[in-house]
């Protein structure tokens, strides 16, 4: 049984539907639209306490500059871009050649470790927080670039690895043996077979695995602390001032460190939407 279309649903109930779709939406939409509302403003905006009402003067771009004027923004930016493009690298790479070994290899032990990667995804990541530090001090590793690499590339591999298991597992194995047959390689069946026809999985694996890194506060809080090695998220929380704290600085640097994930999406929309579709409809 499928439920009633809204369009088919009595009067009042699509009545009740709209008002609710749009309280829903207000509230979403409040927070974005403060924060760009801010970001134009100046300090002296909003120390008279003109939150809502038109600003004074547009200082966008004033405010972008004295962001990278009065902070290493473009440190924290580059590392936050090395840190997310590295790391989005390394697990595609490592969870797709483990994905093709649990879905298409016949080992001892295969089923246990398929529910290691399930189990590990429901583990809470706070209660970690103590052993992965002293193991990042213990690597010397704690403050760096690397670090963090090393880190999210560790946590993120598994999830990755179930998400291309899904897709993995839906080729027929006729396709792999007829390789074989013709004198293909394991490796060269993963890069010549498997990558092509997953290519809006891995697209639509990308844009998430990037905006998981991009958007990381609490790890980047707890494995690095000197500005050198810190990533964007982390350095935007240290523009809060101690006694008085410029929102419109910190609303323009949260506008510029939302700009990469909203770019790639809509650049990589297609492959994203096919990539999460891929196998939803048997023929």
């Amino acid at each position: 049984m499928y439920p009633t279309p809204i369009q088919l649903a009595p009067a009042p109930t699509q009545a009740a539907y709209r008002v609710i779709l749009y309280a829903v939406l207000v509230v979403w939409m409040a927070p974005l639209i403060a924060i760009m509302m801010t970001a134009v403003r100046s300090q002296s905006d909003l120390l008279a306490g003109n939150y809502w009402g038109l600003p004074t003067a547009f200082s966008l771009s004033a405010n972008v500059r004295e962001v990278f004027t009065t902070s290493p923004m473009g440190i924290f930016f580059i590392n936050s871009m090395i840190v997310t493009c590295v790391t989005v690298a390394s697990v595609l790479m490592l969870s797709t050649m483990a994905a093709v070994a649990l879905a298409k290899y016949r080992f001892p032990g295969r089923t246990a470790l398929f529910a290691m990667f399930i189990a590990g995804n429901f583990v809470p990541y706070q209660i970690l927080m103590i052993p992965v530090r002293d193991l990042v001090l213990h690597l010397g590793a704690y403050d760096t670039v690397w670090g963090l690499i090393l880190f999210h590339t560790a946590f993120q591999t598994g999830f990755a690895t179930l998400f291309m298991r899904n897709f993995i597992v839906a080729l027929p194995d006729e396709l792999f043996e007829s390789a074989r047959l013709e004198g293909a390689n394991e490796f060269q069946i993963i890069t010549k077979i498997i990558v092509p026809l997953l290519r809006p999985a891995l697209a639509g694996l990308s844009v998430l695995l990037f905006t998981f890194v991009w958007n990381d506060y609490f790890w980047a809080l707890v494995l690095v602390q000197s500005d050198a090695a810190k990533p964007l998220t982390l350095g935007l929380a240290g523009l809060k001032g101690e006694w008085l704290t410029a929102w419109n600085l910190i609303s323009a640097g949260a506008i510029l460190a939302a700009i990469p994930p909203v770019a790639l999406f809509f650049l990589m929309q297609k492959h994203f939407v096919a990539g999460l579709t891929v196998g939803a409809v048997k023929s």
